[in-house]
Order: structure tokens, then sequence, then C-alpha cells
């Protein structure tokens, strides 16, 4: 879902939307998707655990806005593989903080996954004047606070969900995460939606991203394992290079053309 996403979103993207327009369509699907798991019941609402799902819906802003203006304000190819830090702030967290045991296995799989997203988006240049490299340490620092903020996120939905359900706590926790989503509107792109070229690629997309958030946030919610989750969804990668690559060969593209090494 999410790589299938993107590949509407890209579309959009070459035609100067910026990822806040997107961001915002998909927090508002999400708010509507996430909607239909209050149909799950769940325990009932406790007005003083509310910080608890307006901590998560903040996290989860701050992670976008780490992402986002990693990306416009840094360089891509270092912030890239530095968000594949995530799984091991996942762990950390779950050991650390809240007292979790994870098997050596369970550490092992981190490190690879962190390691492989690293190894495919990695792309080393050189950044020999001091302006590139303060734009690279500023890079970094802006990545790795994105990834330890959706780290985070996760981790607080794993040891919420069983005090509310996950059909009360996720659909309360999007619901606010669309009301600081309004921050998000002066940079919103008109034009994304009245535009006809655009507005089908983006709607879709920005669909797409949102279940896939559903699936994610649901099955940490409903089952933890936040650690286990996370190493299985760094696999959208490899996803991603299959279905990029199939969509390249049937409609053409880049892709295509790309070495297999």
């Amino acid at each position: 879902l999410f790589v299938c996403g993107l590949l509407f979103v890209k579309r959009v993207s070459t035609k100067g939307i910026r990822p806040w327009t997107v961001t915002l369509l998909a927090n508002y699907w999400a708010a509507g998707v996430f909607s239909t798991l209050w149909l799950l019941g769940g325990e009932p609402i406790n007005l003083q655990l509310l910080w608890q799902p307006a901590l998560i819906a903040v996290l989860y802003i701050l992670g976008q806005v780490f992402t986002f203006t990693a990306i416009e304000h840094g360089d891509v190819s270092v912030a890239s593989p530095v968000f594949g830090a995530k799984v091991i702030f996942v762990a950390l967290l779950l050991a650390v903080v809240f007292g979790e045991s994870l098997s050596f296995a369970d550490w092992t799989a981190d490190a690879l996954a962190a390691f492989g997203i690293a190894l495919v988006q990695w792309n080393p240049q050189s950044h020999d004047h001091p302006a590139e490299t303060r734009k690279v340490l500023l890079t970094i620092v802006l990545a790795l606070l994105a990834g330890m903020s959706f780290a985070t996120f996760d981790v607080v939905v794993q040891n919420c969900a069983p005090q509310w359900g996950p059909g009360r706590l996720i659909p309360i926790s999007y619901w606010m995460v669309a009301v600081l989503s309004l921050g998000f509107l002066p940079l919103f792109q008109k034009r994304a939606l009245s535009d006809v070229r655009l507005r089908n690629s983006i709607l879709v997309g920005t669909l797409l991203i949102a279940m896939q958030a559903l699936c994610i946030v649901y099955a940490i919610a409903a089952f933890g394992d936040a650690a286990r989750v996370n190493v299985m969804y760094s696999m959208r990668g490899m996803w991603g290079v299959l279905l990029a690559w199939l969509v390249a060969i049937i409609w053409g593209g880049n892709e295509a053309k790309q070495p297999t090494s």
C-alpha cells in the first residue's frame, strides 16, 4: 500500500506539488479511515488519560515536520538512510524505557533492517565545503529527530493501547492529528485539487498511504511487538524496488534501466 501510494504521489511531485500538501491530504484521509476502528469498541473513555492520544498525535505531527524539513532544506541522499535508524530507536526505547526484553534475534533483525535501508538509499557525495558540511549535519539531526519521533509514537501506541483498546485510542489520536494538521494549511497548494491532471493521482496516492498507516498502527496497537513490526515494515524498500521496476516495464520509466546491483 505504501509503495503503491508513493508511485501515485511521485507523479504529482514531479509537477511541483510539495510534501506538505501530500501529508495534509494523507492526514485527513487517515482521520477518516481510522474512524472505522471505532466500531471495534474499547474501554470507557477516561478523560484523565486524554493526554495519551494527544501525545501520540503530537509525536506523529513532529515526525512529519522533521521529515519534510529535512527533505526540503537538507540533502535527501543523506536524510533517507538516516531515517532507517527508526528501527533501532524503537528497540532501544522498548528495552531502556519500558524494560521490554528483546532477544538477540530481535536486535540482529533491527540492525540488519537499519543497515539494509542505509545500503539501498545511501548515495555517497563529497561535502568538503563548510556550507555543505553544515547542511549535511543539519540534515542528519533533522532525520534523527524524525526517526525518534516516529519511534516514540510506535512505542507509546503499543503501551497505551491496552488501557483504551485499538478501537478507541487510534481514532481519537488521529482526530487530534486532523486538528493539528490545520497548521499545514498555509503550505497547502490548492492546484493539487483544482487541476484535474493532479487531483486523481494525489487523492488515490494519499488514500493508499493512509491505509498503510492504518495497517501498521493497528498491528502495533492490537498485537504489540513494535520492534518486529518495524523490521517487517522496513521491507517496503524491497517492495518499492520491485513495484517501481514492474511499473516501468509496463508503462515506461527510468526504473526499468536501473542496474541490478
